[in-house]
């Protein structure tokens, strides 16, 4: 690497407008993500004490042992992971198929296209309001439709039951977010080239082959990125669950019943956090390496 001084006169002022430049949204990202992260892991090695003028006890790495011994954090942990590979192949599969769909020509296909982003861009408490209405016990219309074929009772509030509410949270996060992964898709369907398809056709390929070897291929760093953003979003999301169904025990539900719940333990909640972030970025990591190959 060239060092500073031996930059020409021109280099350096070159350098430091660059700096200049950059040095804003380096102060910010310092202040607004880099500080919280480290001090969220200063916190994790203490007892953290809400009455006002006692100071926090440290207590080294007895919050990580209480962690790590806790049985609601692996059942949580294991329930966070079952959620992200549910919701993430849903996701992606239901928005490929819409995107496929929505890459052909039909009447009407502008107005079809703008209804399909509507669960993405409608609020999440109105839509959260929604699901619990139609799958009210008794009253909501989903609830009658499916007693009606016997696969439900009519009773059975199937939102806040613990049996039921991660299917019914997996179910809502794969509809509320599959048009996002639709509209990636469908952008980059509409800029592979014609000519592949028709060569395709030539040399006798059906549909199947032509979706293998042409669209997929095409399709790689889209779908995976994809996979990598929902990936990262589902890993840590909190509202939607939270809103639709505290029954849903996810890691950040977990971490804020902790933090702001009963008797809370900030400590030990700094120490999820850490643990989440410590976790997702080993994933990324590797995901980046082994399937991005960036």
């Amino acid at each position: 690497m060239t060092k500073y001084k031996e930059l020409s006169s021109l280099k350096r002022k070159e350098a430091v407008f660059g700096w200049k430049l950059v040095s804003p949204a380096v102060i910010l990202i310092g202040v607004f993500i880099l500080y919280p992260v480290l001090y969220n892991i200063y916190l994790s090695f203490f007892e953290v004490s809400l009455t006002p003028g006692q100071s926090n006890k440290f207590v080294g790495l007895e919050n990580y042992r209480r962690l790590l011994t806790d049985p609601t954090f692996w059942n949580s942990f294991g329930i966070t992971l079952l959620f992200v590979a549910i919701t993430v192949a849903g996701s992606i599969l239901v928005g490929l198929g819409v995107a496929l769909l929505m890459n052909k020509e039909f009447p009407g296909r502008g107005i079809v296209r703008a209804l399909i982003l509507f669960p993405y861009v409608a609020p999440v408490i109105s839509t959260v309001f929604a699901w619990q209405y139609v799958l009210m016990p008794l009253n909501g219309p989903l609830t009658i439709l499916l007693s009606n074929f016997g696969i439900m009772d009519i009773t059975q509030d199937v939102v806040n039951n613990p049996n039921n509410a991660f299917l019914v949270v997996s179910f809502y996060s794969i509809w509320k977010n599959f048009p996002f992964i639709y509209l990636m898709i469908l952008s980059r369907l509409q800029s592979i080239s014609q000519d592949y398809y028709e060569a395709a056709d030539i040399d006798g390929a059906n549909g199947w082959q032509k979706f293998r070897h042409i669209t997929l291929p095409e399709l790689y760093y889209v779908l995976g990125s994809l996979v990598l953003l929902r990936g990262i979003w589902n890993f840590y999301k909190f509202e939607e669950v939270y809103l639709l169904s505290k029954e849903a025990r996810t890691l950040p539900i977990y971490l804020y019943q902790t933090a702001f719940t009963g008797i809370p333990d900030l400590g030990v909640a700094a120490a999820i956090a850490t643990v989440l972030f410590i976790v997702m970025m080993a994933l990324i990591t590797v995901y980046v390496k082994k399937v991005l190959k960036w």
